[in-house]
């Protein structure tokens, strides 16, 4: 078996734009007519410039190739340009193509991918879901009256009770304040207490019904997030994600030493080199690798299996689309230090017309699919209907410093 063609889409995601501005779709075709999927998250160039390099790593590295070589192509992709070394852009493209790969070993086999993972550990898997406005942007500043579920205790305890209807047992949310390209900060008094109210909200809305995930973006310096964190402390989170900037895991792990709420972090770090750093530094006893970044399915199987060892849990990312969902469901069944999974909104909307079969939920869980590969098909017409044409970015920062 040989691949023989590479197609990519850039697909404009319509208000309220869950999962981001667009999302970044990859297609391998083998001699055969078998056909593979995946999706890059990537956020450093633009969708289109992604796109290119995508297929351009598929012409070097996968074209006339057998795509069941996983080490093989991760060896040469990972060296690309005369590297060797984590590069979060490269291993963008380089999961997109793997997740890909997977979806074609697993229909050539007729079996799921997490069969041939080392088989499924997990029935069903746990979910949570962001707090989403029930109408406008998920922007927090493009709130018509400045009240949004972002900024509004009495808002985002009654989404969060909602969703606990629903059958969620976890919610997240991130109120703690702007993020800038020139962070870490000290966090202001007021988004301190912003962020203290909020938490309180919901935690008195669901009681001991739900946990409360609460996330930031890398924002403070080691001593502004433990301040944030004995203020939120008293309301039990169940986790507090990427408190300062990804770079350097020796201060994240200042933060977890300071504090009794678990860190977590790992959606902007690519490969087993970057998360043994967090692992050997005890920064973080809950990792969130991103399928279309982190290095793909195998990648990632390697990391969670280094974590496993230290007693670290697995929580995927994902805010993209379905294709890397449906990726980090085969891999989260097959592991035995999963805690959960990333769920937007029970795979409604824009993400369910997407695939032609929706991703199954069910009383807060995600049912894996049984179908072979990744259990899940790119609706190609829906893709040729929405492309997106703008230039920016999957998600930005402020790009000057946040004055108190």
């Amino acid at each position: 078996m040989k691949i023989t063609d590479v197609k990519t889409w850039v697909v404009g995601n319509p208000p309220p734009g869950i999962g981001g501005k667009y999302f970044i779709f990859v297609k391998l075709i083998t001699d055969g007519g078998v056909v593979g999927y995946g999706e890059a998250y990537n956020a450093t160039f633009s969708a289109h410039t992604t796109a290119k390099m995508v297929e351009d790593m598929a012409e070097r590295y996968l074209i006339g190739r057998d795509p069941h070589d996983i080490e093989n192509f991760f060896r040469r992709a990972y060296s690309s340009g005369f590297t060797q070394r984590p590069d979060v852009s490269g291993m963008g493209c380089f999961s997109a193509l793997e997740m890909a790969c997977w979806d074609i070993i697993g229909k050539e086999a007729d079996k799921p991918v997490y069969k041939l993972l080392g088989g499924q550990v997990h029935e069903t898997l746990r979910s949570y879901t962001y707090l989403y406005p029930h109408t406008g942007s998920v922007h927090s500043e493009d709130a018509p009256d400045g009240r949004n579920v972002y900024n509004d205790p009495e808002l985002a305890a009654a989404c969060a009770l909602e969703y606990v209807e629903q059958g969620f047992t976890a919610v997240k949310l991130d109120p703690a304040g702007p993020y800038t390209a020139f962070d870490g900060h000290q966090p202001r008094l007021v988004d301190i207490d912003v962020s203290t109210r909020m938490i309180k909200a919901i935690r008195e809305a669901v009681g001991t019904r739900a946990d409360i995930l609460f996330g930031t973006h890398g924002q403070f310096t080691a001593s502004g997030a433990l301040r944030m964190a004995r203020a939120i402390e008293p309301y039990d989170p169940l986790w507090f994600e990427e408190p300062v900037p990804p770079d350097m895991p020796e201060v994240m792990a200042q933060v977890a030493r300071g504090t009794s709420i678990p860190i977590a972090t790992g959606e902007r770090l690519t490969t087993k080199s970057e998360f043994a750093r967090v692992i050997e530094n005890r920064a973080a006893t809950i990792l969130q690798p991103d399928l279309g970044r982190s290095g793909g399915i195998l990648e990632t199987k390697k990391i969670a299996a280094m974590a496993e060892a230290y007693h670290i849990q697995i929580a995927p990312h994902c805010y993209c689309g379905p294709i890397v969902g449906a990726a980090n469901i085969q891999l989260a069944v097959t592991l035995p230090n999963f805690l959960i999974l990333e769920s937007l909104k029970q795979w409604d909307g824009f993400h369910a017309t997407l695939l032609k079969k929706k991703i199954e939920w069910q009383d807060g869980d995600v049912i894996p699919s049984k179908e072979p590969g990744l259990g899940v098909e790119l609706n190609e017409a829906v893709c040729d209907a929405h492309p997106y044409t703008g230039k920016d970015l999957h998600l930005q920062m402020m790009q000057t410093p946040l004055m108190p």
